[in-house]
């Protein structure tokens, strides 16, 4: 989940890039029902959040996203 203005959006999306992991841009500014989705599975409603196979990732947190899509 993220929003155009957000520059640990783009953080994140390099990292997945790099990494060559698919995903699923989802930007909440646009679908207030997003960002509803976004709040229940997170319950923030800011991003970034990244839901990986339902492990949610709440902002740019390098760590857990290494850890939890099996990074180096």
């Amino acid at each position: 989940y993220t929003a155009p203005a957000c520059p640990f959006c783009v953080m994140v999306k390099k990292v997945l890039e790099r990494n060559n992991v698919a995903f699923t841009e989802v930007d909440v500014s646009k679908d207030n029902a997003l960002a509803e989705e976004l709040l229940k599975i997170s319950g923030q409603t800011g991003v970034p959040v990244v839901d990986a196979g339902g492990a949610v990732i709440i902002g740019y947190n390098l760590g857990k996203l290494k850890e939890v899509l099996k990074l180096n």
